[in-house]
């Protein structure tokens, strides 16, 4: 994909989600959503951050405690634990959101001085 806005369906049933990077700690992903929430009871909840930004649409999302509003433009950092719900997505607009997961897959080595308390 050369273009975040190419091949966007004019409707979906469900979101749609493209990678389109994928190294050691790191994954970019586009979704598209068109009317899509999350149910109450199975939030997103992931081992690692997230930072997204909406490049098209409007949404809404619920995390901490509190609920964001997100316009073209805005971006919002997700936290590694941190429980979240996507409330509201423009059901007659496609929203393009850009996924960055920041950590994912990552392999945590012991440093050394954990082997080794003496060094």
């Amino acid at each position: 994909m050369t273009n975040l806005f190419s091949d966007v369906p004019e409707a979906i049933t469900a979101e749609v989600f493209t990678t389109l990077l994928d190294r050691p700690g790191c994954r970019l992903e586009r979704i598209l959503s068109r009317g899509q929430t999350t149910p109450p009871e199975a939030p997103y909840q992931q081992a690692h951050d997230e930072w997204v930004l909406l490049l098209a649409g409007a949404a809404r999302v619920a995390l901490e405690g509190r609920e964001v509003t997100l316009r073209p433009g805005d971006t919002l950092f997700i936290p590694a634990h941190t429980e979240h719900w996507v409330t509201y997505t423009d059901p007659a607009v496609t929203s393009v959101w850009l996924a960055v997961h920041i950590g994912e897959g990552e392999i945590l080595i012991d440093p050394p001085e954990a082997k080794n308390p003496g060094l």
